[in-house]
């Protein structure tokens, strides 16, 4: 076995598994960081609507984002697996086909920024003066969306190329600079929810420009060499649109799930409803901290299969395992021994949190039926297999909608949660199916 070779192998350790994963957490949970500051900053205003609209606000970005989030699984994984075929000119290509998809859909939300806030606002609801407000917010910030867009792909692209660091550091200028500008705008200026609006803006368009800066930097080969033509060669776009697409669906389900499970638990009460809600964003941030690994396993995914080396691939599936099973049972024993301080950080409401409390069962169940679908969904994604990902989780909705109908009736809000672990063990049953085929279809 050549040299080369081993040096590949012996990259890939519990080490460097780590060393890849551990920036990848603390990004992704600076994920949702920029509507959090927002309203907190807010919420030391004296009227409460401006709260509730900069919170309107920034769950309709959000939803729009997170719909768009491919951008940045995808093109980490085409990314990965282009450069460890050493492909120069496919390497360049995965930055900037997905830019014209950003680019777009950026556009067509400033475009349709009236009838998307509309829509969202009859969905929603909310008083006059908090539509007021929302829109406010909403019209100033949709401005920053084909910015913030092409930054996932920038961010996409630094993760495949394997510059997690420096992906990282794209994403805590964004944040640092909205946290700053937020308190010098509302504090300091005066501004209101247009200051917190114009921070967000400003911050979001610095994003693009250092993460540009960063590529134009550390890209030696630069972008000379690649072709219009090259860029709509149609089968390498289509291939990218299918998967992006793909993917797309897969949100959706997310979206139909998560809204069903809170719209079940509103049908219950305020304080059933509040309390599911402090417990869905428990689940947010496990799964952001399982997410870190996850992605961790995409790029060694897609660098193993642009080799063409079945050891490289086999060894990022052993990682992800050990390592989600072992981030499942350390954040199940946190629960067990915190949950009640944790549900405590949340509300002061004495009803909402002994409820809260009472279902913490389920935040310890969840790690350990859940890690293995985020994870191997890193894998699928680092393959850029996302039909697979598509299907399982469809499959896992099916199941969800079936337990739904057949329990909530007799056990209530029980019956939602059992609801919510069945979707996370079906979506990890069901998407492991599917890793014999991806081995057989890239090794056989």
């Amino acid at each position: 076995m050549n040299t080369g070779v081993l040096k590949e192998k012996a990259a890939f350790s519990n080490r460097q598994y780590v060393g890849l994963a551990f920036p990848l957490i603390i990004a992704g949970i600076t994920t949702p960081l920029i509507g959090v500051v927002d309203t907190a900053v807010v919420g030391r205003l004296p009227d409460p609507s401006s709260i509730g609209g900069v919170a309107i606000g920034a769950v309709i970005f959000n939803t729009m984002y997170w719909l768009l989030g491919f951008l940045r699984v995808s093109t980490s994984g085409f990314t990965a697996q282009a450069q460890c075929s050493h492909n120069i000119n496919e390497t360049q290509l995965t930055l900037l086909r997905p830019m014209i998809i950003a680019m777009i859909f950026g556009l067509l939300f400033i475009i349709f920024q009236k009838p998307i806030l509309h829509i969202a606002l009859n969905v929603i609801g909310g008083s006059d003066a908090v539509s007021s407000f929302a829109f406010t917010y909403f019209s100033i910030r949709v401005w920053g969306a084909p910015f913030i867009l092409m930054s996932y792909v920038f961010i996409g692209w630094l993760i495949g190329m394997g510059k997690v660091r420096l992906s990282l550091a794209t994403q805590l200028v964004m944040n640092v600079m909205n946290i700053v500008l937020s308190i010098v705008f509302v504090m300091v200026l005066g501004l209101g929810v247009a200051g917190v609006a114009y921070a967000t803006l400003i911050s979001e368009i610095s994003a693009v420009l250092f993460g540009g800066f960063i590529i134009a930097r550390h890209n030696r080969i630069g972008f000379s060499s690649v072709k219009l033509r090259m860029i709509l060669d149609p089968d390498p776009l289509m291939k990218m649109v299918k998967v992006n697409r793909d993917l797309f669906l897969r949100t959706v389900c997310l979206l139909v799930m998560t809204g069903i499970f809170t719209s079940k638990g509103a049908g219950m009460g305020e304080v059933t409803l509040a309390a599911n809600s402090i417990l869905l964003q428990i689940h947010y941030i496990m799964a952001y901290l399982i997410g870190g690994f996850a992605n961790a396993s995409s790029i060694l995914t897609g660098r193993a299969l642009g080799s063409k080396d079945l050891f490289l691939f086999n060894r990022a599936v052993n990682l992800s395992a050990v390592w989600g099973l072992g981030t499942a049972v350390t954040l199940a024993v946190l629960m067990l021994l915190f949950g009640d301080s944790i549900v405590g950080l949340f509300t002061n409401i004495a009803t909402v949190r002994d409820m809260a409390v009472d279902n913490l069962v389920w935040m310890v169940i969840f790690p350990f039926v859940g890690f293995w679908g985020l994870q191997l969904e890193g894998i699928f994604s680092g393959a850029t297999d996302a039909k697979a990902i598509r299907n399982s989780i469809f499959l896992a909705l099916l199941l969800f909608l079936l337990v739904i109908w057949l329990l909530v009736p007799m056990f209530e809000n029980q019956g939602i949660w059992l609801a919510f672990v069945v979707f996370s063990l079906g979506r990890s049953i069901f998407l492991f199916l599917y890793l014999p085929k991806l081995q057989r279809l890239h090794y056989s």
